[in-house]
């Protein structure tokens, strides 16, 4: 089945501590059905330093559930994505405008 989310996507939390929040895709592991989105469910890691890296308290983003996720539309709002052919090609679009992602 073709990812409806995918890297680089701009999509909004549906569910959570985090709901209503935006952010950008980084990356997806879709055998677990789940991404990381910059600035959404951050944890702070404790890290040890190293010759190469600075240690202390650490913010990281953690992966979230992308059932929990939905890809924002040119209006701004959340939407389902569809599958459509045009010239030949699937593409993915905005249930709510119809618009090409």
């Amino acid at each position: 089945m073709a990812a409806k989310l995918k890297k680089g996507d701009k999509v909004i939390v549906l569910a959570g501590k985090d709901k209503g929040k935006t952010g950008e895709i980084t990356s997806v592991d879709p055998k677990a059905g789940k991404a990381i989105v910059d600035g959404v469910n951050v944890a702070i890691r404790h890290t040890r330093q190293s010759q190469t890296a600075q240690g202390g308290r650490l913010p990281k983003a953690l992966p979230i559930q992308l059932s929990n996720l939905a890809i924002v539309d040119a209006n701004g709002k959340a939407s389902r994505v569809g599958f459509r052919m045009e010239d030949g090609k699937k593409v993915r679009f905005a249930k709510t405008t119809g618009d090409v992602i």
